[in-house]
């Protein structure tokens, strides 16, 4: 992973380039449509947003409308031209990860994006936050945990094989979804880990989120299909639909489950029955 003078050099130009592209217009589009999103996020207000990777940026939708949020450039090494997840901090804020600038940004109120990680994240894949404000990051590329340090270097505080999502469960502790061995672990304490869910009985996870009831959801991008783990019992298969074509990113919020679909080119509403509705017109 690269680092130093730099990336710092690259980042700065790239900062410079991509804020002066604007935020919230169509880029030149002729119709708004998602292209390949890969997360999903759900404010308190009921505005959903969208990564969208060939974009590259951010959607959001409001009032029924599907509008962008954040153009990004489709220069390489720019913010959030390489978007992979959505989250958001403690007061509300959205965070973004990006790999191609090795960072995890925080929009302010202008709607542009600040780095937080001082480019030192190599592939963002999922962020969650704790009821203390502390922001995790899933590094992919290091394959570690990451608690981002305001002003300075994230610090590492733990070691997952093929970290790929995060979530806090209900007792407010750190969870993590690994494409490796054992694939839902949660943070004991800083550097140790207690498995969830042993083996790996998920063909392909991508993504977790809490539902309401504290049960584990999870997507399965190659069984096409939602999980779910109950506290104390196997994961059971909970919707398979024939609208999934690739589930990836996940949002627990309001009794419902968002599903970002990168090949389906939607973003899916599941409620408590495991119905399934598109969120963005009729699914295409």
């Amino acid at each position: 992973m690269m680092m130093g003078a730099m990336r710092r050099t690259i980042h700065a130009v790239a900062m410079g380039m991509t804020l002066a592209i604007g935020v919230g217009e169509l880029a030149g589009q002729e119709k708004a449509a998602l292209q390949h999103p890969v997360d999903v996020a759900v404010a308190a207000d009921g505005t959903v947003y969208i990564a969208d990777r060939h974009l590259p940026g951010i959607w959001k939708v409001s009032g029924g409308k599907l509008e962008v949020f954040f153009q990004a450039s489709k220069k390489f090494r720019t913010p959030l031209n390489a978007i992979r997840c959505l989250g958001f901090d403690q007061e509300g804020r959205l965070l973004a990860g990006d790999s191609s600038t090795w960072e995890v940004y925080r929009f302010d109120k202008s709607g542009k994006p600040q780095p937080l990680a001082a480019e030192w994240i190599g592939k963002p894949m999922g962020i969650a936050v704790n009821q203390a404000g502390d922001i995790f990051v899933a590094d992919l590329e290091v394959q570690r945990i990451w608690r981002l340090v305001s002003g300075g270097k994230p610090k590492e505080v733990g070691q997952v094989v093929s970290p790929i999502a995060l979530a806090i469960d209900g007792e407010g502790k750190l969870v993590v979804l690994s494409r490796g061995k054992h694939q839902v672990r949660r943070m004991v304490k800083e550097g140790e880990f207690e498995v969830l869910v042993k083996g790996q009985p998920f063909q392909f996870p991508n993504d977790i989120c809490y539902d309401d009831a504290h049960r584990l959801v999870v997507s399965d991008g190659y069984g096409k299909c939602l999980w779910r783990v109950t506290p104390g019992k196997p994961p059971e298969k909970w919707v398979t639909a024939s609208e999934f074509k690739n589930p990836v990113g996940l949002f627990c919020r309001g009794g419902k489950v968002y599903v970002a679909d990168s090949r389906a080119q939607q973003v899916w509403v599941v409620d408590g029955q495991g119905k399934v509705t598109p969120l963005i017109g009729a699914a295409g």
